[in-house]
């Protein structure tokens, strides 16, 4: 079996992505591929040989310095100093899976024949990919516009032989890497520097990566919240289909239709219940769940768009025998949809904290803490605290990113986007959210052993079986900083049959 991504012009969807990623497909340019490049690259040096006109980026200065004209016999230079002078970045490392989705989705943009650059650049980029030499990029540096200079400077000095890479485990200098497997560096040839730096990569992998796992958090959230339910002798009625027929804002409906199928077969949601109502972090999981699940949706909208998109400048029109200078590189669709992604995974976050909550204050015939003589024991009163802050951390990361702009470059660039810092944010949240829940799973399966002998759902009974054997039920005080720790790892390894991200 062909275990090779061919890149070409099909729509690239975020299943592929993740499919491509998690079976560790190999990529390849498709004939198609290789033509465009071809193409736009023998165009672009016929046009430098006859055009003595200045085109920006290809043969004059960037940014500010777009006036000043550059002789042909430096433009390969020009390229080179723009890629050595833009590896400003600094901070944390970014995590090298995402670094392996930028590589794929800088190959993508290049491959549609728009952008200029030569054949063995690209091909040069999927040997990275392939044999997993990995740039060293940073979390700092770009402003979402003028695409993500920095962090693609960084994702393109090895192919001059210069900067880092991770390889086999370690961090080494690009050029001893390139010298492992007998290839020369790159000599950059017009517009390249330019192709490469200009663009959204940085801003598409983080939203990518956080969008993939946004689905499966997502239908965990309403697992765990289901499992809380029960723990706290929740009712079913804020479930009924009729409900949510009247007001069926699509992610309200998939999520009440989901608690219901998690409840199928439960003794403890059949039992007689003594109290009217729940609280709303019970009774409302399929309106807040519903509207984080509905933002998700749109959000992935925008980046399936954005990933099939050729997001460098200036853009070369062989067909109509023009070459472009425009703003794709602009990041202001992705901040805003990375800003509203972070708010809904945090309030996903927000209101399983409260459920934690409920859980742990002494109702329904639960012990207070869950746990028995308390007093003695404190039980899991401190997890809570431990989400409360997490949660509140969310809150504050959620802070638009998106409403801000610096001017830079003498101001020529005078409105940027700040997408990057939206994308660090995201993952950030996503990251929070992850480790909210593990708190709340915690909570909620220890609640549930107090209804016993009755029995949930053969499903909720069976995930809750995998887990136990992972996290043991805590008979009395013990250090629960290991638990949060094996829940966490539990769920990031927990894998869902049902296709999240159609």
């Amino acid at each position: 079996m062909d275990n090779t991504h061919y890149i070409s012009s099909d729509v690239l969807s975020l299943e592929n992505l993740q499919e491509i990623l998690s079976h560790g497909k190999k990529l390849a340019l498709s004939e198609e591929a290789k033509i465009n490049i071809d193409k736009c690259r023998e165009y672009l040096d016929q046009k430098m040989q006859s055009h003595s006109d200045p085109i920006y980026g290809i043969n004059t200065g960037f940014g500010s310095l777009y006036n000043i004209k550059i002789s042909n016999e430096n433009l390969s230079k020009l390229q080179e100093n723009l890629v050595k002078s833009h590896a400003c970045g600094t901070g944390d490392e970014v995590p090298q899976d995402i670094v392996k989705m930028m590589l794929l989705l800088k190959i993508q943009s290049l491959s549609y024949g728009y952008s200029g650059v030569q054949l063995v650049t690209v091909e040069r980029l999927i040997d990275f990919y392939n044999h997993d030499v990995l740039p060293v990029i940073y979390e700092q540096g770009s402003l979402g516009a003028s695409g993500d200079l920095a962090p693609l400077a960084h994702l393109s000095l090895p192919l001059l032989g210069m900067g880092e890479v991770n390889f086999n485990g370690q961090k080494s200098q690009a050029n001893e890497v390139l010298d492992q497997f007998g290839w020369q560096p790159i000599v950059l040839q017009s517009k390249e520097g330019l192709a490469l730096l200009n663009g959204t990569q940085f801003m598409s992998a983080y939203g990518a990566h956080v969008l993939i796992k946004a689905c499966k958090f997502s239908w965990l959230a309403d697992l765990i919240g289901t499992i809380s339910l029960e723990g706290f002798d929740g009712r079913k009625e804020p479930f009924n289909e009729l409900i949510h027929m009247i007001r069926p804002h699509k992610g309200q409906v998939v999520t009440a239709n989901r608690v219901n199928e998690f409840l199928d077969g439960s003794q403890i949601i059949e039992q007689p219940k003594q109290h009217v109502q729940d609280p709303y972090s019970f009774r409302c999981i399929p309106q807040v769940h519903g509207a984080s699940k509905d933002a998700i949706d749109y959000v992935k909208k925008v980046f399936k768009t954005e990933i099939n998109s050729v997001t460098d400048n200036p853009n070369v029109f062989i067909d109509n025998d023009q070459v472009i200078s425009g703003g794709n590189f602009h990041g202001q669709p992705l901040a805003l949809a990375l800003d509203f992604l972070a708010i809904a995974l945090s309030e996903l976050g927000s209101i399983s904290e409260r459920r934690t909550y409920q859980l742990i204050s002494g109702l329904r015939n639960l012990p207070p803490f869950l746990v028995n003589n308390p007093g003695l024991n404190s039980g899991f009163m401190i997890p809570q605290y431990t989400a409360a802050s997490i949660a509140s951390q969310n809150k504050q990361l959620c802070t638009p990113a998106s409403a801000d702009s610096i001017v830079s470059s003498n101001g020529q660039e005078d409105h940027v986007s700040m997408g990057a810092n939206a994308a660090t944010k995201a993952l950030r949240v996503i990251d929070n959210l992850e480790r909210i829940l593990a708190i709340e799973l915690m909570n909620a399966s220890q609640a549930i052993e107090f209804r016993r002998p009755l029995q949930s759902s053969d499903f909720i009974e069976s995930f809750l079986k995998t887990y136990r054997a992972e996290v043991p039920l805590v008979e009395e005080d013990r250090i629960l900083h290991y638990d949060i720790e094996k829940t966490v790892v539990f769920l990031d390894s927990f894998v869902i049959e049902e296709d999240l991200l159609g």
